[in-house]
């Protein structure tokens, strides 16, 4: 197909877009869009707008004139010597018209006056632009944001929608969902807000920016800006535990021996740590070593308390953790939250229990080894120390696996296992075990009663004890009070004339006195 080629003769075609590059470069700087896309849009504007009144039969063409200001319009025609689709074929006497040089064959376009499209069309090349423009805008914003993800952002409180806090990030908005918030945390409008940038999403309303404050990834990226030695890839945070807005547990791991991974997250006198804990208002934090021995892990993530031993099950994935009577509830933490975090941490199971009901637990195991499977204790302790702590355990485990254990004659192993699996096809309730516990608790149910009736003797014996000493004593109060009232009679008359005789002396005395005084006046007369 020969090349096309356009009549530009026709003096009074005028575009439907003029003067458009100072038009353009303001938008290109106010949206950021590229000048290039800015162009196609008008371009393909052009075209829709056409369509509307040549139809789709006909073959269209728009392009830019950058010397002028201006998108022009083209309609295209095949040179033919005879005519049969009009819109879409010229003859060669036509052809010439425009362009003298025209030959069978060429393609031909002709300019078009975009001004005869009508309101219609020009509403349509405006609807065609906006629309243009927006899905630049889109890719733009979902290319700039794409590979971000994973940061922190720094936005504004815009506005609260059905719950949901939409932030203002400048060129767009970012969404942070009831569902990635914090419940103990509380925002008002053009409040300063960081998150961690978790997904984003293509939609017809454009990019979906999602944010969250409650991803454990908030704290790792929290302590990658605080901590170089993080960012610079010395030190590691394999996971992080967390219950939002309580506490939250952070295994960290140093690749270099000189750099303890601990006191680089904490920081001097806690500065590092504490910047995190700031951001996350309050929530508290646990900074334990990270450990490729399972067992040494779940020690360091169950800190503060200190362990005493653990026992790994590694068929189910799961341990259990004894420690000190002590230390029983500095391990489970208030209300479990310190167990949580640590299974949580390590993706182990972890139960845990003080060493006397450890003992306790291991003497019942051990005693219903005895019963189900009518060895010697010595023997099922060894299984036990196996990890064979019920008689399902055992039966479950093929007889060949069983016949490894060492130190034990395979022909007793043999007729242990067959005894295992004889009794684990029994109903639960007439296993030897059951039927043993079951007549120890009736009889630990008949000693504690017996105990209480002897209880409740001794103290009827104690209270009549009391009554009886407390009516010994009344009586010998009243004897004493009775033995006591003669002598106090006799000591009150023995008293009572002296007390006279002394009354009778200083009356004498005063008369005296006055009678002297007499005397003496009568002389001064």
């Amino acid at each position: 197909m020969a090349p096309r080629k356009r009549k530009t003769a026709k003096k009074d075609v005028k575009s439907m877009f003029i003067n458009l590059n100072a038009v353009l470069d303001q938008v290109r700087k106010d949206k950021g869009i590229p000048k290039e896309i800015l162009v196609e849009a008008i371009e393909s504007a052009m075209v829709s707008a056409a369509r509307k009144k040549y139809g789709h039969e006909t073959e269209l063409e728009a392009q830019y004139n950058e010397e002028a200001g201006e998108v022009e319009l083209f309609q295209f025609h095949n040179v033919v010597e005879k005519i049969e689709t009009p819109d879409l074929e010229i003859t060669l006497e036509n052809a010439r018209k425009l362009d003298p040089e025209a030959q069978i064959g060429d393609e031909l376009g002709e300019k078009i006056d975009s001004h005869q499209f009508g309101r219609i069309a020009a509403q349509t090349a405006k609807q065609v632009i906006i629309q243009k423009l927006r899905e630049a805008e889109s890719d733009i914003i979902y290319n700039e944001y794409k590979p971000r993800v994973g940061e922190l952002i720094n936005g504004i409180v815009r506005r609260f929608e059905k719950g949901n806090i939409i932030i203002d990030l400048g060129r767009t908005e970012a969404l942070m969902p009831i569902s990635e918030q914090v419940p103990s945390e509380n925002y008002k409008i053009g409040e300063r807000i960081q998150a961690y940038f978790m997904e984003i999403r293509k939609s017809l309303r454009g990019p979906q920016i999602i944010f969250s404050r409650r991803t454990p990834n908030l704290i790792k990226a929290l302590f990658a800006m605080e901590v170089p030695e993080i960012s610079e890839g010395i030190v590691e945070i394999k996971n992080v535990a967390r219950e939002v807005g309580a506490r939250a547990k952070v295994a960290v791991y140093s690749k270099d021996s000189d750099v303890d991974p601990v006191g680089a997250c904490v920081g001097m006198k806690g500065s590092r740590v504490q910047g995190v804990v700031a951001e996350l208002r309050g929530e508290k934090i646990d900074i334990v070593t990270w450990d490729d021995d399972p067992a040494r892990f779940v020690c360091n993530a169950i800190a503060p308390a200190e362990v005493a031993k653990v026992i790994i099950h590694e068929k189910d994935h799961s341990m259990e953790i004894i420690v000190p009577d002590d230390q029983l509830s500095l391990a489970i933490g208030r209300k479990g939250q310190n167990v949580r975090l640590a299974a949580q941490l390590t993706s182990w199971s972890i139960d845990i229990f003080n060493e006397t009901k450890h003992d306790e637990m291991t003497k019942r195991a051990k005693k219903a080894l005895v019963k189900d499977l009518n060895i010697e204790e010595s023997l099922a302790t060894l299984l036990y120390n196996h990890s064979f702590r019920r008689t399902v355990d055992l039966a479950d485990t093929p007889l060949q696996e069983f016949l490894t254990l060492p130190g034990l004659n395979p022909e007793e192993l043999k007729t242990v296992h067959a005894r295992a699996q004889e009794v684990a096809s029994m109903p639960l309730d007439q296993r030897p075990s059951t039927h043993f516990f079951k007549e120890e608790e009736e009889r630990m149910a008949k000693e504690a009663a017996a105990r209480e009736v002897e209880a409740a003797a001794r103290a009827a014996r104690d209270a009549a004890a009391a009554e009886k000493a407390a009516q010994e004593a009344e009586a010998a109060k009243e004897a004493s009070a009775e033995s006591d009232a003669p002598a106090s009679e006799a000591s009150d008359s023995e008293s009572g004339p002296v007390e006279n005789s002394d009354v009778k002396a200083i009356d004498n005395q005063a008369n005296t006195k006055l009678a002297s005084e007499g005397e003496t006046e009568a002389a001064k007369e």
